[in-house]
């Protein structure tokens, strides 16, 4: 087990965080063999306290925060660290290069796999902060991927899901229905895929529910943490 890293989760909010946590733990089997996961540390700042800086648009210090959670899981002798939250991704930007252990970055993931399942144009869910700002169009374009955004009116109900129900561990039918026919719309938009890009939105709608083939952001995070932690363990065992 010495050559496997161990993973830090600098987490925002409780339940993206926790299927991230539960994703790695369950599929690392699958690499390390029955029972089996890199260590995992995680630590966590409330919710509250990242979204006073993020109202205020004041990125640096949300930013400020995320490395202050990852000094902890590094004390605790992470490794690799991850962020199971795309909105803070933004404030993410602004600090990475300043850790003390290095970051995947979850819309570098999703922009990967965009393109190994040959997609085209994504249609990008999440907070208002995330569909209205820059994380996914720098990611995406990188690729040569290009993106949509709902509506400005879609825009404010799905953030009212994502903070009122999501968030709380509120998971409702008629919220279901909604995403769906916002999915469906933007598959009418040109959109090929869609981009489940908050982390809480897949314990919403999977891609069995939606109209048009979905990315997973949170579970895309959590198995590029599997793959580069095992990466050492899995060439030395080869």
């Amino acid at each position: 087990m010495g050559a496997i890293r161990h993973i830090g989760i600098v987490a925002v909010s409780a339940e993206g965080a926790a299927l991230c946590y539960r994703t790695i733990c369950t599929e690392g089997a699958a690499r390390l063999g029955a029972h089996a996961h890199p260590q995992v540390t995680m630590h966590t700042y409330p919710l509250a306290e990242y979204m006073r800086p993020l109202d205020a648009g004041r990125w640096d210090e949300a930013g400020q925060l995320l490395l202050a959670s990852a000094d902890i899981v590094v004390q605790a002798g992470a490794e690799l660290l991850i962020c199971p939250d795309n909105t803070l991704h933004q404030a993410l930007d602004l600090v990475r290069q300043r850790s003390l252990a290095p970051w995947l970055h979850i819309a570098e993931e999703v922009a990967s796999l965009a393109k190994q399942r040959h997609f085209n144009r994504l249609g990008i869910l999440g907070t208002r902060y995330l569909m209205e700002g820059p994380v996914y169009p720098a990611k995406l374009s990188t690729e040569g991927l290009e993106w949509t955004i709902p509506e400005a009116q879609d825009r404010d109900r799905i953030n009212s899901i994502i903070f009122d129900e999501l968030v709380y561990g509120r998971f409702e039918e008629r919220s279901r229905r909604y995403m769906q026919g916002v999915i469906e719309i933007l598959g009418q938009r040109g959109c090929d895929a869609v981009v489940l890009g908050c982390t809480e939105i897949p314990l919403l709608i999977t891609e069995a529910d939606s109209p048009l083939p979905a990315i997973d952001s949170t579970r895309t995070l959590a198995r590029a943490a599997l793959r580069e932690a095992t990466r050492h363990a899995e060439r030395a065992g080869a």
